[in-house]
């Protein structure tokens, strides 16, 4: 019944300045991971490589190729050599006549071809191979930035957790600071205190609002945190104060490091094993590639056979151009292999090897960071945790002392400087009680991101 009341209270705070709704954690992180633009990226890249997997299975698959083409123009042929250099030449066939002539008639090829690289030394199998790496980088990848999206948006919960309980600690004291005001008023007045108290009093509310305004100003700014890792429109959120009310479970007991690896490990590694894919694709170039081929080809033209002896044996009549009446078929094996190749690619496996050293290299750094951070985060929650058992005591101690100076002050045994002080002892230690409560969740949240279990936090809510 108490929290519920702090939780109204805290909506009623809020309700002043805009609409607010309560928030869950779990809410929280479901709506940071469907509409984060980085996780939704990473996971269309994910979605890319699962296709590019597809594609380079069918890679396999021979090429079968149809052509048709017709034309119109001239056949004069000149005995000589030729080179097509980058295309740039002309089919066409016929005599070569002692003199240029101008006859044209229409003309057309048609043609299937197939041709088939049957056995590439391993070069086919190890592009599948390389393509179902980078599937498993990208899904990695994905994994990693889920998690760490999900510690974001757990330690932005929980700092706005902290920012609304210290504002309901400034509204107490300015509350405080309120009613000491109309007394100390009421007092001077009546002759039973000096002026200077009702000024006092009046400072002391005026430095309350203050304190209170920064404190609506730091919830405001959390609050625009958490909207951003959550990735929605602007708009004011309750934190659920179930985080108010205990600590984590788990620390009452040792909890084991987990079996699998940290998700940025485990994007470290599979980024290495891609490396070490590339290598070996990169080897299987030193290899020739055999090819199997066919071809059908069918021609037509308006030049009749006897051309060559009579050169008006032509017709420019399209359909009997265009009509096919010769057809060739051709299939054979071939074997093709650059001899310069390996060469070349020797530097390329050696500068793929450097990378994946680098790679290499690159893991075992993050994993001595996180061995580091979760040794920091096992000191921190040893800390918190004391502290934690302090607080309490801290705040009885400081509400018997405040309730005492308060009944010393409306019997004219004390002055109001006396009373001001312990009303910042007060104020402070219920400070120190909020911030206390939360970063014991804090500290355990960075030891879960030193593991890389993210249940650990979600299994405790």
């Amino acid at each position: 019944m108490y929290f519920k009341k702090i939780t109204l209270f805290i909506y009623l705070i809020f309700a002043s300045s805009g609409f607010s709704q309560t928030l869950s954690l779990k809410e929280a992180l479901k709506t940071g991971l469907e509409n984060y633009g980085s996780v939704k990226a990473k996971n269309n890249y994910s979605k890319a490589s699962q296709e590019t997997l597809k594609q380079s299975k069918r890679d396999y698959l021979p090429n079968l190729n149809l052509s048709a083409q017709q034309d119109y123009g001239t056949i004069n042929g000149q005995n000589g050599a030729l080179y097509g250099f980058n295309g740039l030449g002309t089919a066409s066939s016929g005599p070569a006549l002692p003199e240029q002539n101008w006859n044209s008639a229409f003309g057309a090829l048609y043609l299937v071809n197939m041709n088939w690289d049957f056995f590439t030394f391993g070069k086919a199998q190890e592009k599948i191979n390389l393509a179902k790496a980078d599937v498993q980088v990208k899904e990695k990848d994905l994994n990693q930035e889920k998690f760490q999206q999900e510690i974001k948006i757990s330690s932005a919960y929980l700092n706005l957790l902290a920012s609304q309980r210290l504002l309901i600690s400034q509204q107490k004291n300015l509350s405080r600071a309120e009613v000491f005001k109309k007394t100390a008023v009421a007092r001077v007045k009546n002759g039973l205190l000096a002026g200077v108290d009702s000024t006092l009093a009046t400072a002391e509310v005026s430095k309350a609002k203050i304190a209170l305004n920064l404190a609506r100003n730091f919830v405001k700014e959390q609050n625009n945190k958490l909207v951003d890792l959550m990735g929605v429109t602007p708009q004011d959120f309750i934190a659920d104060t179930l985080f108010v009310n205990q600590i984590p479970k788990q620390l009452a007991f040792a909890e084991k490091a987990p079996d699998s690896l940290h998700p940025l490990l485990q994007f470290y590694k599979t980024k290495t094993d891609y490396s070490s894919q590339q290598t070996k694709l990169y080897k299987r170039f030193y290899y020739p590639t055999m090819s199997a081929f066919g071809v059908l080809q069918t021609r037509a033209s308006g030049f009749n056979t006897g051309y060559a002896v009579d050169q008006t044996a032509f017709t420019r009549n399209y359909w009997d151009g265009v009509n096919p009446d010769r057809s060739n078929y051709l299939v054979g094996i071939g074997i093709s292999w650059n001899l310069t190749t390996p060469f070349r690619m020797s530097k390329q496996v050696q500068a793929q090897k450097f990378v994946t050293e680098a790679l290499k290299e690159e893991y075992n750094q993050a994993d001595r960071e996180l061995k580091s951070q979760l040794n920091f985060a096992e000191d921190k929650i040893k800390i918190t945790l004391e502290n934690y058992a302090e607080a309490p005591i801290q705040v009885n101690a400081a509400q018997r002392a405040y309730i005492q100076k308060s009944a010393l002050y409306k019997n004219g045994l004390t002055d109001l400087t006396d009373l001001t002080q312990i009303m910042f002892t007060l104020n402070r230690a219920e400070i120190d009680r909020d911030i206390v409560n939360n970063n014991v969740w804090q500290s355990f949240l960075l030891k879960v991101a030193a593991t890389g279990n993210f249940d650990l936090f979600t299994n405790e809510f």
